[in-house]
This record gives C-alpha cells, sequence and structure tokens, in this order.
C-alpha cells in the first residue's frame, strides 16, 4: 500500500473520548486535526459545540458518539441525543447498538434502534456509523449485526468502540466488509497505533479508522 499522507490523513477520525478530557485537550485535538486535515474529529457529544466552532472553514467534520460506550439506553434516549449533537454541528454520529438484544437474538429491536438514531442523524444532514463491539460477539453475531446495521439505513459499521475487550482485528474487518458488501462503510476502530496497523485495516477492507495515534501514525511516512 503507498497512500500519500494526506490520503491517509482522510481515513482518519481523529478521536478523543476519555472521560476527563479538558477543553484543552479538546483543542488541542481539534488543532490538530485541522492541520492534518483529517475526515473527522470525534469526541463526546459535550463537546461537540466547541468542536465545530474550532473546525469552521475546513473539511474536517465533527463527529460525536452515541449511546457511548455501552448502548444499553433507551431507543428515543439515543434519537434525542442525535439530534441534539446534529444541531450542534456534528455531521457524523457513531452510535452504539443494544447488544444484549443482538445477542438474544431480538433482530427487530436491534434494527429499529438503528432506524431511529438514522432517521434523526440523516434529518440533519449527518451520518451514520454503527458500533457493534466486535470484542463482545460470535463471528455469526458480527454478520448479523453488520447486516442489521444496513437494514436499518446507516452509513457505516464499526467494529469497537475502545473502551471494552478489545479493538479492531483485521479478521472482523474482512468478516464485515463481505457482511455488507462493497459500497457500504467500515470503519475499524480500538487499537490502532502503527502505520502498519492501519494499512492492514484498509487492506482488508475499511474505508475509516478511528484513531487517537493519527500524528503518531502520520509521522510514520515522514521518515
Amino acid at each position: 500500500m503507498s497512500l500519500t499522507k494526506s490520503e491517509l490523513a482522510k481515513y482518519m477520525d481523529h478521536t478523543l473520548l476519555k472521560a476527563d478530557a479538558t477543553a484543552d485537550e479538546i483543542d488541542r485535538v481539534a488543532a490538530e486535526a485541522r492541520e492534518l486535515s483529517t475526515a473527522s474529529v470525534c469526541v463526546n457529544g459535550y463537546w461537540v459545540p466547541r468542536v465545530a466552532a474550532a473546525l469552521e472553514g475546513t473539511d474536517v467534520m465533527t463527529c460525536a458518539v452515541i449511546g457511548f460506550p455501552l448502548g444499553a439506553m433507551s431507543t428515543a434516549a439515543k434519537a434525542a441525543e442525535t439530534a441534539d449533537v446534529v444541531a450542534a454541528g456534528a455531521r457524523e454520529v457513531d452510535m452504539v447498538i443494544n447488544i444484549g438484544e443482538l445477542k438474544a437474538g431480538n433482530d427487530d429491536a436491534v434494527r429499529a434502534d438503528i432506524a431511529a438514531v438514522a432517521e434523526a442523524a440523516h434529518a440533519g444532514g449527518a451520518h451514520l456509523k454503527v458500533i457493534i463491539e466486535c470484542c463482545l460477539l460470535t463471528e455469526e453475531e458480527k454478520v448479523r449485526a453488520s447486516r442489521l446495521t444496513v437494514e436499518g439505513g446507516a452509513d457505516y459499521v464499526k467494529t469497537s468502540t475502545g473502551f471494552s475487550t478489545g479493538g479492531a482485528t483485521v479478521e472482523d474487518v474482512r468478516l464485515m466488509r463481505e457482511a455488507v458488501g462493497p459500497d457500504f462503510g467500515v470503519k475499524a476502530a480500538g487499537g490502532i497505533r502503527t502505520l502498519a496497523d492501519a494499512e492492514a485495516m484498509i487492506e482488508a477492507g475499511a474505508d475509516r479508522l478511528g484513531v487517537s495515534a493519527s500524528i503518531a501514525i502520520l509521522g510514520e511516512l515522514d521518515v
């Protein structure tokens, strides 16, 4: 793989989701994303207005997480949270599915949860990525969750929150890509720390990467 630095940056959602992130840290991440020209900055909803203001005039999008990191709140709460962050300037939202309902085989509930958030996101002109938390799922559940994401009207399926027992793997990305087909978005997130990691995920089928190590990864291309 021979992506340029600017090409690789456009795969990246430059991410800061830790609970103790301060305003100064959020400002730093937004400034880094402006300089690198990443795809987006991904933050918790509270910080969306601040990030959106910092990114104004650039093509770097503001992304917010929804129902994060457990996904076990009501569908109405997820949809309301989505409408709130989109109104505040988010152009992408990354939601967590109801993992328990997926594992119980309640596909209609999972699909409806995704569809409600997709409707709220799309109403405000935002894209929806759906986090299925692969580390908690069997192979069959990963495939089913990926297909329900498509059926629910989302735009991407995403591997992980980065806050559970594991992050993205090449095998999971490949499986998700096979499940959703060639034209649907796939995002790998969690544990992507090197250029080799990033390239492996892209080669497996990811067209977006959730990374906090964007500077280090892109810096490897300067060597």
